[in-house]
């Protein structure tokens, strides 16, 4: 009898086929406070994170651009006005609840004409070959099932001279920062989260999701391996976070 393939969800260890549906729990739930928490959180320093996320994307008006998980919209937002008339962004996110709140709230900001919604699963990108010039992926990478499978498929869907950024928690690169950010993710962050959402286990899943995600140099190794050239990353806050980009030869 052959061994059930598992996976972790967090620092638990669930069915393949169950983690999926898991997170996707963990997200309607946290969907219509997401942008709330994540300011409180970060102390809205995810703004400069994600800023410099911009900046080394080199899009241009004309591209076309992926954000996969793009969630609530900040990236998509900020790729609609540097891609014009003429570009397009694909908001992409496994999970409806949070593309309808994106989708909400980018259309009261008046950001319509170049931005399309698609439901979509990371490891099973529906779109062709070589169709973008750039493609993010912003806080969602740790929350995939097989990170390799959708790197590989990140690989596929870029045109060639496209470029991938993945901006996601990482390794702290001091022992003081690593501890102290274990005492705030394990103890101040449930708690934020049953203040301000009324669910603590989902802000624990986070927490434990982040320290189950590949360091730095493993997952610049990843996108090599997933056929990524150039690749490089960025200690952001002591590398709390990681920006990595690598480039479709």
């Amino acid at each position: 009898m052959s061994e059930e393939k598992t996976t972790h969800f967090g620092f638990e260890q669930v069915k393949v086929e169950e983690k999926a549906e898991r997170v996707a729990d963990v997200f309607h739930s946290v969907a219509a406070k997401y942008d709330l928490m994540n300011d409180l959180m970060s102390g809205g320093v995810h703004r400069i994170w994600k800023k410099f996320t911009i900046e080394l994307s080199g899009v241009r008006a004309g591209d076309t651009v992926l954000d996969i998980a793009g969630g609530t919209g900040d990236l998509t937002a900020k790729f609609a006005r540097l891609v014009g008339p003429k570009g397009q962004v694909v908001l992409a996110d496994i999970n409806d609840s949070m593309l309808k709140v994106g989708r909400d709230k980018l259309t009261d900001k008046g950001v319509v004409g170049n931005v399309h919604y698609t439901q979509a699963d990371a490891q099973y990108l529906p779109f062709p070959d070589n169709s973008f010039d750039c493609i993010t992926i912003a806080f969602g990478l740790r929350n995939v099932t097989d990170k390799d499978l959708a790197l590989k498929a990140m690989y596929r869907v870029l045109k060639p001279g496209g470029r991938l950024l993945v901006l996601e928690f990482s390794k702290p690169q001091h022992a003081l920062l690593e501890k102290v950010y274990d005492t705030y993710s394990f103890r101040i962050l449930p708690f934020m989260g049953k203040l301000v959402t009324n669910d603590a286990d989902s802000y624990r899943y986070l927490a434990e999701s982040i320290r189950m995600h590949p360091d730095q140099e493993t997952l610049k190794g990843m996108m090599a391996n997933a056929g990524f050239s150039e690749t490089k990353y960025y200690n952001m806050t002591g590398g709390v976070v990681a920006l990595h980009k690598g480039i479709k030869a």
